[in-house]
């Protein structure tokens, strides 16, 4: 059994490569040995230049009448030193006679005429002069001849190095083309078809592919396109009924928000219990599909089941439903804990006589068929349910479920908000009634206890018939009489005088015109510095106290002038009220505490953490001063307040 060995693209270009540069690698060896080849015998035959030129000086020497045994000593060892550079090479740089045997004959030659003339030269007795110029002459032929010899080898070499340059130049065309040949049949043709490929898919030509010609990596690539192919025309196939799916799916979605936000609208725009109720099981009603609904509260004891508001509802049913224990409802029955509450569906038929069931047959008249219980909690208390009547067997999906739990919490929240608002609203009513307790008792029923004893004293006077007696009691009831319609307007004038939301500055002003209008006393009013403003409770609270204080300038000062100065810093804030009175003992009236204004202005000062210092001379008047730390919360409040005056 044969079997079939095929490269990959990355091994066939790899191989390519690895054989381009050993043939390379091979190409640049071969051209620098012979370089250094031609350059040995060029430095053959520079040397073979100085034996001639080495033969002429010794001839020379040789000539002259006196001759120098050391300087001929020195020629012949240099000639020698050079013939034997030729014979041995150097190693040190390229020089070196050629191998082939014309050369080596020549060397061969020069070194026995040279062996036969330096026994002549060297004698005691060398030749003439003229035998010696003929023998240098001689000799100066045999070194050209092996001078010829080399450059003869080096023609050969450089003509060789030429042929082998040609050749190479031939190898580099041909492997251009063969390299581009492999580019084109490896790479761009594969890669063109898949080019064309993508093209057509791109152009919605989902059965296209491309035919795979290889078993390399351009063969996976196309075998890949292919399956990516047949699978996008796959997924065009169902894309229609996807989209339509989809849209649907979006669609549901876009409408549970919208049922969600509805249901936040009418959380936020309903004013009472009764309008939220019946507007959230209209809303359910809707939402679910259902026949019916009924909205059901549990009492604070929680065993038993109010029925809120209904929808679709028969009256029959609704009046014998308006109060169930919890024990003989089915929603009650069904959610025993806050924590086990959930959506549950439940069908009526057989449901009476189940046994630890409570009797459906009332539902079951009515002609419904089973009932959607949706648990109303907050937090870990079970607050109510909502049951949604079908006639029809009624399924519920996880989607339905979650979003009658999400309406089920708005109703729950918005429920809490209401009361929330509710207890607010006691609240509010519960301190105006207070704080109007407290000035009655604190200034009008002074003064009409006052008055009953004056009264008494009156019958009294009248009974003896002491006329002095009665014109004094008349004359001090009159007196409380105007006092306490003085008391009864202030205290008009106070409710009707609120604090500016921004500063308190702005009521201090109304309180100071209406105090001079009222005395005809001058006021003046000074302001300094420029930290933030109080929060509107604080405000109130610190108006009452200047008005309190202004309130006993009228009563018991005999001034003719008031002077409030309000000091407003980062870190305090301070309120200052002056007049030029009688004065009183102030040490005595603090521990006095029939003096009622006094323990009112502590009171306000200490709900809101402030102190006040109440200084008097006789004679000279009294200073009361408020001064309240900027608390770390007032900074928020003022901060928003800020922010709205901008």
């Amino acid at each position: 059994m044969s079997r079939t060995f095929h490269l990959s693209l990355s091994a066939k270009i790899g191989l390519l490569g690895i054989f381009l540069f050993v043939a390379a690698l091979s190409t640049v060896g071969i051209t620098l040995w012979m370089g250094w080849r031609l350059e040995g015998g060029a430095g053959a035959i520079n040397e073979a230049g100085r034996l001639r030129m080495q033969t002429w000086r010794l001839a020379q020497a040789l000539s002259l009448p006196q001759r120098d045994p050391e300087r001929l000593s020195e020629l012949f060892r240099e000639f020698n030193a050079s013939l034997d550079l030729l014979e041995k090479g150097d190693s040190s740089r390229p020089l070196f006679v050629p191998r082939e045997v014309r050369s080596q004959q020549a060397l061969h030659h020069v070194q026995e005429d040279w062996g036969a003339l330096r026994a002549q030269w060297s004698a005691p007795n060398p030749p003439a002069p003229q035998v010696l110029v003929v023998q240098a002459n001689r000799f100066t032929g045999t070194i050209n001849t092996f001078t010829l010899a080399i450059e003869h080898q080096i023609a050969n070499w450089t003509t060789l190095l030429n042929t082998f340059q040609f050749v190479i130049t031939g190898s580099v065309v041909a492997t251009g083309m063969a390299m581009i040949y492999a580019a084109w049949a490896l790479v761009l043709n594969p890669l063109g078809r898949l080019q064309d490929g993508v093209g057509r898919i791109r152009k919605g030509d989902l059965a296209t592919r491309v035919e795979v010609r290889s078993d390399d990596e351009f063969g996976m690539l196309a075998n890949d396109f292919n399956l990516m192919a047949e699978t996008l025309q796959g997924f065009y196939r169902d894309l229609e009924a996807r989209v339509r799916e989809k849209t649907l799916s979006l669609q549901v979605e876009r409408e549970r928000l919208t049922q969600l936000y509805q249901a936040v609208s009418l959380a936020v725009s309903a004013g009472s219990l009764n309008e939220l109720a019946e507007g959230y099981a209209r809303q359910l009603r809707r939402v679910a599909g259902a026949d019916a609904c009924a909205l059901r509260w549990a009492d604070e004891s929680n065993n038993n089941y109010l029925l809120l508001a209904s929808d679709g509802v028969p009256a029959e049913l609704t009046e014998c439903e308006r109060c169930v224990p919890v024990g003989r409802c089915l929603c009650g029955s069904l959610q025993k804990t806050p924590m086990q509450a959930h959506v549950c569906v439940v069908s009526f038929a057989g449901q009476g006589a189940m046994p630890h069931k409570p009797p459906a047959r009332p539902y079951e008249q009515a002609g419904f068929h089973s009932m959607v219980c949706v648990p109303i909690r907050q937090h870990d208390r079970l607050l109510g349910g909502i049951d949604l009547f079908y006639r029809n067997p009624c399924q519920l999906g996880e989607e339905d479920s979650a979003l009658l739990e999400a309406l089920a919490n708005h109703l729950a929240s918005a429920v809490e908000g209401l009361r929330v608002d509710e207890l607010k609203r006691e609240a509010a009513v519960a301190e105006e009634r207070s704080f109007l307790a407290r000035e009655l008792h604190d200034s009008i029923a002074q003064n009409l206890t006052f008055q009953k004893i004056q009264t008494n004293l009156l019958r009294e006077a009248i009974q003896r018939a002491d006329a002095p007696a009665i014109e004094r009691t008349l004359a001090e009831l009159d007196t409380g009489i105007r006092e306490s319609l003085a008391d009864v307007r202030e205290l008009l004038v106070h409710f009707r005088t609120r604090a500016n939301v921004q500063d308190v500055v702005l009521a201090l002003r109304t309180a100071l015109t209406k105090f001079e209008h009222q005395t005809g006393l001058k006021t003046h009013l000074l302001v300094q510095g420029q930290g933030l403003p109080l929060p509107v409770d604080i405000q109130v609270q610190v108006l009452h106290v200047a008005q309190e204080a202004l309130s006993n300038v009228r009563k018991h000062a005999n001034a003719s002038a008031v002077w409030v100065e309000v000091e407003r810093g980062p870190q305090q804030w301070n309120l200052e009220v002056r007049d030029d009175g009688c004065g009183f003992d102030a040490e005595h009236s603090i521990r006095d505490e029939t003096h009622v204004g006094l323990r009112i202005m502590r009171e306000r000062a200490e709900r809101i953490g402030a102190t006040i210092d109440v200084t008097s001379v006789l004679g000279e008047g009294t200073c009361v001063a408020l001064s309240l730390p900027q608390p770390a919360t007032t900074g928020t409040h003022a901060a928003a307040g800020a922010a709205t005056a901008a």
